[in-house]
């Protein structure tokens, strides 16, 4: 069994892709790849990343629509353009905090 690596961002972060345009919150993290193999194949051999690495749940929009991603951790960068996600799930997700950070309402603080 392989090491779990730790994963680099975390639950409410903005991210956005280091190759497609587009951007959104993470609600949710994989250890590693988790979903069909089939999604998997689908991805073009020449730009498929790897399975063992960490895998993110996106709140995800493009300058035309909102929707879910899941990607992989080698294709984030965290976002620092400041602007606020327009996401239409976000408030049932996530609070804004006063630095216009997102926490997420279904973790508990401790």
């Amino acid at each position: 069994m392989g090491m779990v690596k730790q994963a680099k961002y975390t639950v409410g972060q903005v991210v956005r892709h280091r190759f497609y345009p587009f951007r959104g919150v993470i609600f949710d993290i994989d250890p590693e790849f988790d979903n069909t193999e089939e999604w998997w194949l689908s991805i073009p051999e020449d730009v498929r990343p790897h399975k063992e690495q960490p895998y993110y749940h996106l709140l995800a929009e493009n300058s035309e629509t909102e929707y879910i991603a899941y990607v992989s951790e080698q294709n984030l960068l965290p976002d620092e353009s400041g602007q606020p996600l327009r996401h239409p799930q976000l408030t049932e997700l996530f609070t804004e905090d006063e630095n216009g950070g997102y926490r997420a309402l279904f973790l508990q603080s401790h």
